[in-house]
């Protein structure tokens, strides 16, 4: 069992999901960070502090009932659409910089379409 396993973990795709994990966890923090420390404050400044987590009502009559807390929805998708909105910038920028950094490989030309009919017409000769 200890072989099996042992194969199991030196798999490559194994490991590479294992750095995909860890490498995820790290960038999730900085996208995070961005979104709370850099992003939200200006958020914060241009809607006058608009706080929607403190939004809902009270479904029923008791101190401790159950409470419909739409603000808390609103902030969830506000925040996902900011950092969606994150992401893709950075991931447009990833890309950009590797596009730049690929060499341009022209494909091989090939027979123009006279060459072509040329080569066709000769067939049909024979």
């Amino acid at each position: 069992m200890f072989k099996e396993f042992k194969a199991f973990i030196a798999r490559g795709n194994v490991m590479d999901l294992a750095v995909g994990i860890i490498i995820g966890a790290a960038f999730t923090a900085i996208v995070n960070s961005l979104v709370n420390d850099l992003i939200n404050p200006i958020i914060s400044i241009l809607t006058g502090g608009i706080d929607f987590s403190g939004l809902g009502f009270k479904l029923t009559d008791s101190a401790d009932g159950a409470v419909f807390a739409y603000g808390s929805f609103i902030t969830a998708v506000i925040n996902f659409l900011i950092i969606a909105w994150v992401v893709f910038m950075l991931m447009k920028a990833i890309n950009s910089l590797k596009k730049k950094e690929e060499p341009k490989v022209e494909a091989p030309k090939g027979p123009t379409q006279e060459q072509l009919l040329a080569e066709i017409r000769d067939l049909l000769k024979k």
